[in-house]
């Protein structure tokens, strides 16, 4: 899939190849990158939900403080 130079999508797909190259040149076991990957998918998801969460309860609080 080739995208339009220095568009977003092109940037996103070149830092991720970046960073692969950089777990192969260094010798890295596929294990261990797929660990890495779902390491850092997971952390951002708990991340997410917990600022999901925090703006939900804050719409509840607002929605029963307003009545």
């Amino acid at each position: 899939m080739n995208y339009r130079p220095y568009s977003p999508e092109w940037s996103r797909k070149r830092y991720l190849k970046e960073a692969l190259d950089r777990y192969i040149y260094d010798g890295v076991e596929n294990e261990v990158i797929v660990k890495d990957l779902l390491d850092i998918l997971f952390t951002d998801s708990q991340e997410k939900l917990a600022a999901f969460d925090k703006a939900n309860a804050l719409a509840y609080a607002v929605r029963h403080t307003t009545k």
